[in-house]
């Protein structure tokens, strides 16, 4: 043999060939995701608590009569507030709100809110927040119109307007 020539030399492996999976970065990675998942649940539960009213159907019962001095707040779709179909400025809506329930008894503290689809809610919020730092003792939602309501110097009859809704505290 020539000294520059070298023998490849074969290494024989000592074991055949694993073929299981190994599954315990698997196990890992799942266990890393649920303790993920058990710290970021409590925090997504955070929501505004709302009591819906409980409904009751009675059948050949009159609807009542609508308070004539309601208060309905309306946010429209630009954001701008109105009570009772008159436009008020952003600054004067607590002051405003707040004359028209001071003249009220405690029990009767009741504004309606009224707010366009395309209205931020943001902007509705802020109504609301208002209307509790004006002495509102309870705050309804409202779809429709009371009866009798005003809108742009036309009233509206029993016919086509829906009952005035329940007021949720």
């Amino acid at each position: 043999m020539s000294r520059g020539h070298k023998q490849r030399q074969w290494v024989k492996p000592s074991s055949a060939p694993n073929s299981e999976i190994n599954v315990t970065p698997l196990v890992d990675v799942v266990l890393v995701l649920l303790i993920i998942f058990m710290v970021v649940t409590p925090l997504l539960e955070k929501d505004i608590l709302v009591r819906v009213p409980e409904t009751e159907v009675e059948e050949n019962q009159p609807p009542p009569e609508p308070d004539a001095q309601q208060i309905v707040v309306q946010v429209d779709k630009d954001g701008v507030y109105s009570i009772n179909t008159e436009p008020i400025p952003t600054a004067d809506y607590v002051t405003r709100l707040k004359r028209m329930l001071n003249s009220k008894k405690p029990d009767e503290k009741v504004v309606f809110f009224m707010a366009d689809d395309a209205a931020n809610y943001g902007k509705l919020v802020v109504a609301l927040d208002g209307a509790r730092a004006a002495g509102a003792k309870i705050l309804g939602m409202a779809t429709e119109l009371p009866q009798n309501a005003v809108i742009q110097g036309t009233q509206t009859t029993p016919e086509d307007a829906a009952p005035a809704p329940a007021p949720t505290p």
